[in-house]
């Protein structure tokens, strides 16, 4: 005999333990370290180019979000090291993107930037409580029109974005982005700029014909630094992004407000909301793209929040994966978190020993870079394909993308999936059948069956039987005609909740009202649970009609049928016959047939 564990229990130290556990799943392994010693020099090179790619990226997005090209670097240097140190993704590359610059501008036009800095550490420690309760596996659900349809949605804001530096505009004003730039047009046509026009143009136009031709060549690098050139030696009217620190500022908490986190919560709900979305997908792409490689969603959430916290303390924006620098990061052969960190570390190096140079970049040029990656955003034959599949597709691919122009981003993902939602429920709604089905009686004679199936009828419920079909169900079965027994087949009941079973047992008492008898029968085992719980099957479990099968219940039904059957045949040789319309009936014939009548 075993003797009882007497050991003393200690529950606040196994609650320790167990999430002591969960933060170090998503800490980094010896697996992530043997990926690095694969191919080394691959990563390096892949960092390198990703770096040059991601240099007018950044100082575009950081002047965009109104914090500076300076904010731009420091986004890209420091969240893009701790994203790739801590993120779950081999292949992910993080800094400052133009979907996060669109949840920006109002929250520096309303807080400032000291309130963006204590917004993107509240963001941070939203991703690491999500990263430590694991809801990073249910961005997966997110339906594919409201993907699309947000992504063209940015596309469009960032695009209006660049207006008031592409045509050299520095005073637009207006509360949304699209007013912004509509007030930079009406200013550019009373004070027309043309050069801003041309160096926002020529660059988008170098980009976009260069990456048909060339995709491997960095032409956004070439392009701005001809614009840049350009502008140094033809006297023009340009912008330019202005000083910038020989180096990276000091880490420093001085934007900490505690008493100012109530107001900027929503906010940094937004922006968490958006970085998880956007990381996610990205790392979703990335694996798309490669054979043997998947990101750990919960380990991704878990490093982009520890890079949100680390970027407010050098002046960084709140940062997210960026799915155009982990494609070329993708192409460019990376196998491992070293080329991420390369890039990162490529892109300080070009701070420190740059800065001058960077300074000197018209931001028109910069401009140019955004609207040709807003235009490569776009994937026009997958926003085709999805407006023709279906209606319901069609309809929240335009919600969330009508939603993301006039309003912001999360409000629009948040309709998106809430019409989508509704969609589905209305397809699934119609797909649950109420199907009248025939009875065996091939042991009875042809009358008998006939007089059976005036008695007896049998229905089949397949499908879901919940709050969106349940309604419908209800009319039907209360359409009934007048019989004796109702048979109501369960077994293909693929789902039942409390609305289902509430209107499935008014639709019993109601056909009870009539004297017909309800017969259930084949319930799935994991349906009994919500039966019982609101008591509708109770009743007919007690008077022994609820049975395992349909055969079984079909034979209680003649039970019940055939007396019946037998009353109306007594009734019918009882009653004498009547004589047709019109017809002369005499009274011998009368007295003749009542005899007849007494004697049988």
């Amino acid at each position: 005999m075993t003797a009882p564990d007497t050991r003393p229990t200690n529950p606040a130290g196994e609650t320790l333990s167990a999430a002591w556990r969960r933060v170090r799943d998503l800490l980094p392994g010896r697996a992530d370290w043997q990926a690095v010693r694969r191919s080394p020099r691959r990563d390096l090179v892949a960092g390198l180019t990703v770096a040059i790619v991601a240099l007018p990226l950044a100082l575009a997005f950081g002047v965009t979000s109104g914090l500076g090209a300076e904010a731009g670097l420091v986004t890209a240097v420091v969240a893009g090291a701790v994203a790739a140190v801590f993120g779950g993704s081999n292949l992910q590359v993080s800094g400052p993107t133009g979907a996060m610059t669109v949840v920006l501008v109002p929250v520096v036009a309303q807080f400032g930037p000291t309130g963006v800095l204590m917004v993107g550490a509240l963001a941070g420690l939203i991703l690491i409580v999500l990263a430590l309760a694991r809801l990073g596996r249910y961005v997966r659900y997110l339906p594919v029109p409201v993907i699309e349809g947000f992504t063209a949605g940015i596309a469009v804001v960032i695009a209006l974005q660049q207006v008031p530096a592409a045509l050299g505009v520095t005073d637009a004003q207006g509360e949304k982005v699209w007013a912004v730039a509509a007030d930079a047009v009406a200013r550019f046509v009373v004070h027309p700029r043309p050069a801003a026009v041309a160096v926002a143009l020529g660059v988008a136009a170098v980009m976009l014909i260069g990456a048909r031709w060339r995709p491997a060549v960095p032409f956004s690098l070439l392009a701005v630094a001809a614009a840049t050139l350009l502008a140094e030696f033809v006297p023009a009217d340009l912008v330019r992004i202005g000083a910038l620190p020989q180096g990276l500022p000091a880490p420093s908490l001085d934007f900490l407000d505690l008493g100012a986190v109530g107001v900027l919560l929503p906010a940094a709900l937004a922006v968490a909301a958006l970085a998880a979305l956007e990381s996610l997908l990205s790392a979703t792409v990335a694996d798309g793209m490669t054979v043997g490689q998947r990101h750990d969603p919960d380990r991704e959430l878990f490093g982009q929040g520890l890079a949100n916290l680390a970027s407010p303390l050098f002046g960084g924006i709140p940062a997210t994966a960026a799915i155009a620098r982990t494609a070329v990061n993708v192409r460019a052969g990376a196998a491992s978190k070293l080329a991420a960190l390369t890039h990162a570390v490529v892109l300080a190096v070009i701070v420190l020993a740059a800065a001058p140079l960077v300074s000197r970049i018209p931001l028109a040029a910069l401009a140019g870079v955004l609207l040709a990656t807003t235009v490569r955003m776009v994937e026009a034959a997958s926003l085709r394909a999805l407006a023709r599949s279906t209606r319901g597709d069609a309809l929240v691919l335009v919600l969330t993308f009508a939603v993301t122009v006039i309003w912001d981003l999360v409000t629009a993902v948040a309709v998106g999936v809430a019409v989508a939602v509704v969609v589905a429920l209305r397809a699934i709604a119609r797909s649950a059948k109420l199907e009248q089905v025939p009875l065996d009686s091939s042991e009875h004679s042809a009358e008998e069956r006939a007089l059976l199936a005036e008695h007896i009828v049998a229905y089949r419920l397949d499908g879901p039987l919940f709050f969106a079909a349940a309604h419908n169900f209800l009319l039907r079965l209360s359409d009934v005609a007048d019989v004796r027994v109702v048979i109501l087949r369960m077994s293909r009941v693929s789902t039942i909740d409390a609305t289902g079973a509430q209107v499935l047992g008014d639709a019993i008492r109601r056909l009870q009202g009539r004297g017909i008898t309800v017969l259930l029968s084949g319930i799935v085992p994991g349906h009994d649970q919500v039966l019982d719980a609101l008591g509708v099957a109770d009743q007919l479990r007690r008077d022994g009609l609820v049975f395992p099968d349909t055969p079984a219940a079909i034979a209680y039904a003649r039970k019940l049928a055939l007396p019946a059957v037998g009353d109306r045949e007594g009734r019918r040789a009882s009653k004498p016959p009547q004589p047709r319309h019109g017809a002369q009936v005499s009274v011998g014939q009368r007295a003749g047939e009542s005899a007849t009548v007494d004697g049988h």
